[in-house]
């Protein structure tokens, strides 16, 4: 009877055993997939990196084109533009953001592909994306953004020209004499732009 007893009791707890062995095991080969795709998964070319950018930045005109189309004409008449993509976090005092552009000198068509990385302090918690249109009016102020890069100062507060005024400048931000800045997000042409110590730079990985 003993013995009897000890063979059913041996047979409930393999039966209850059994199930969490098996959903132990799914889990584990379903983990080792995922760790396995992680470990071969390959990191994007060079070339492929610099055509995401360059589809990026299409991507981006044609936004702004639609959203403002007096910038057509100040672009065209430009000595060149750099167009930037944003993603930066927030929680609670300090947030950052990062993103990567491209400047095209319309002279040569020479393209340089650039990061740009931004801190700032403030209370508040969220994301936000954002993408940027540098338009250089001068060969000077192009080839000082690429070559020695430039700060957004952390407290500098700038304001769009009114789209009321029929301007070709309508709807940019004026950064310095010969620079002008449009900023998009997903509620469309921002009109105010704060600056948040943000860096633009030469990206050395992809030039």
């Amino acid at each position: 009877m003993k013995q009897q007893n000890r063979s059913k009791q041996s047979a409930r707890i393999y039966q209850l055993r059994c199930p969490v062995m098996i959903v132990s095991l799914i889990l584990a080969f379903g983990i080792s997939i995922g760790l396995s795709g992680t470990v071969f998964a390959k990191d994007p070319t060079k070339q492929e990196q610099q055509e995401e950018i360059r589809n990026m930045a299409k991507e981006t005109l044609t936004r702004l084109y639609k959203e403002q189309p007096a910038a057509i004409k100040t672009v065209k008449a430009s000595a060149g533009y750099a167009v930037f993509s944003n993603f930066g976090m927030k929680i609670l005092l300090f947030g950052s953001g990062t993103g990567k552009g491209i400047v095209t000198d319309k002279a040569t068509q020479k393209d340089t592909f650039m990061k740009m990385i931004e801190g700032q302090v403030g209370l508040g918690i969220g994301v936000k994306k954002f993408r940027q249109v540098w338009v250089f009016k001068s060969k000077k102020a192009l080839n000082g953004f690429i070559n020695s890069g430039w700060e957004l100062g952390g407290q500098g507060t700038a304001a769009a020209k009114s789209g009321s005024q029929g301007s070709d400048l309508a709807g940019a931000i004026a950064v310095d004499v010969d620079i002008l800045l449009y900023q998009l997000t997903d509620d469309g042409l921002a009109l105010e732009l704060t600056g948040k110590g943000t860096k633009y730079y030469k990206d050395d990985d992809l030039n």
